[in-house]
């Protein structure tokens, strides 16, 4: 029986993080969710099973402007990275989700490095 488009995609962001897990040595991992309208990030600290920072395009001032294009990506990348910098985390393996790093995941990625974040 074939996956569901929703199955596949689950089963490729698990097998990426299955590959994190092994390259991780006790960083933090950068998660990045994509929508269709919106683009998430968030750095977690598996080891304990909490959030240490994350930043969206629905927050604040973001809101207003459009989420779903690069420079929103940009922007929310630089805003994880700052917050997560703040929390005294530098170092943080990219977990892009089963996504391609291409396009927004790229931005926001390029971004989080820019402000600090080693990856």
């Amino acid at each position: 029986m074939a996956l569901s488009s929703r199955d596949s995609s689950l089963k490729r962001a698990q097998r990426t993080r299955t590959r994190l897990r092994k390259l991780a040595n006790g960083r933090p991992r950068l998660s990045v969710f994509r929508s269709s309208k919106n683009i998430y990030a968030q750095v977690i600290d598996d080891e304990r099973g909490v959030t240490l920072a994350a930043a969206s395009t629905l927050e604040g001032d973001e809101k207003s402007k459009k989420g779903a294009d690069k420079d929103a990506a940009a922007r929310v990348g630089a805003l994880v990275a700052q917050r997560a910098i703040e929390k005294g985390v530098k170092d943080v393996v990219f977990d892009r989700g089963g996504y391609l790093y291409h396009g927004r995941v790229k931005a926001l990625a390029d971004a989080a490095r820019e402000a600090g974040l080693n990856f």
